[in-house]
């Protein structure tokens, strides 16, 4: 085929020939990296050129319609991958400052799923695998599976900054929609406690928008990396930092003379357990956002009967003011969050 206008030419190969392909247009100078490789037929695929290639194809068609964007299965077919291996591939990733973290579960050849990652992040220098979150400390599990291996990384949410070693410390992309919120619903000069705080997943959004913060950790590098952000937000004069169980800090604010808080934040998936304790800390009226893994028959029911029950302890009044679910916790569980007023 040939013409005057060569603009949104491509060149028809077989599947499994695409990476092979792909390398000879590279190396003969036609291969369009701003187009995106597409399925032409069940047995070929059309790769994009800029003018008729050399190299021996089946044969060169006239590509129509808008250049799509190219997406981590472009990227993964330059290398070879079939379809049902790109169907296998990761639906979605977290972009965090310079870091990647992807779930890659059973997909094959994960190392060349980063690579990809990599070519279509070009910000990012790290993939990292996630497999879960374990212990006490809820300390994750991740594998770099391209990249340099730096782990450390600097993620912005809003104007908010996030210092963090993502193989020491958790951060839910998920949770990003109530990090906001978090940072809406408080007023300036509000008392908060944020009982879990970790890096400051909470308190930041709330410090910075002029909440006095008592920020509760127990894990080390986590509670470093709280110290550190405090700084970077430049909000150290809102925000009380304490390495302990939040237990045994509020247990000085039930019923003493230290002030009580307006709102408590329980940020953590068993925190029903701790109720007792935040409700002591509470101020009459005061708001508590309590945050459960829920088996789905029992959203948002057994939270808020937990929540009645504690406070019936305290013969205190709950008024629920919302409900909301976060994110999918695991299959059949759901992270929800109930507020509620309590007099």
């Amino acid at each position: 085929m040939t013409g005057t206008d060569d603009r949104g030419l491509a060149a028809v190969v077989e599947k499994p020939e695409t990476g092979a392909a792909i390398e000879r247009l590279r190396a003969e100078g036609v291969y369009d990296d701003d187009r995106a490789v597409r399925a032409f037929d069940a047995d070929t695929v059309a790769v994009p050129v800029t003018e008729p290639p050399e190299t021996e194809v089946v044969r060169v068609v006239r590509q129509v319609g808008e250049p799509r964007v190219r997406g981590l299965d472009d990227h993964l077919r330059e290398r070879g991958w079939t379809d049902e291996e790109t169907e296998r591939a990761p639906a979605s990733w977290a972009v965090l400052g310079s870091v990647v973290l992807v779930d890659v579960e059973d997909t094959p050849r994960p190392g060349e799923v980063g690579e990809a990652l990599l070519a279509l992040h070009g910000s990012a220098d790290t993939v990292l695998a996630r497999r879960g979150i374990d212990g006490p400390h809820r300390e994750p599990d991740v594998e770099v599976i391209a990249g340099a291996g730096d782990t450390e990384t600097v993620h912005t949410e809003h104007g908010t900054r996030y210092a963090m070693d993502l193989s020491r410390v958790m951060f839910s992309p998920g949770n990003k929609a109530e990090r906001t919120r978090m940072g809406e619903v408080v007023a300036a000069g509000e008392r908060v406690v944020d009982m879990f705080a970790g890096i400051g997943y909470f308190t930041l959004p709330m410090a910075r928008a002029g909440a006095d913060v008592t920020a509760i950790e127990r894990n080390p590098d986590a509670f470093r990396y709280l110290l550190e952000n405090v700084r970077l937000n430049d909000v150290e004069g809102r925000v009380q930092p304490y390495r302990a169980d939040c237990r045994d800090v509020l247990e000085r604010l039930d019923g003493g003379t230290d002030v009580t808080a307006d709102r408590v934040v329980m940020g953590h998936y068993d925190a029903h357990e701790y109720l007792d304790s935040a409700l002591g800390a509470l101020e009459h009226g005061g708001v508590v956002h309590l945050h459960e893994a829920t088996p789905e028959p029992l959203v948002f029911d057994r939270p808020v009967e937990r929540l009645r029950a504690a406070a019936g302890e305290r013969d205190r009044e709950v008024d629920v003011l919302a409900t909301r679910r976060v994110k999918t916790y695991s299959e059949g569980v759901a992270h929800v969050v109930v507020d509620a007023r309590v007099s």
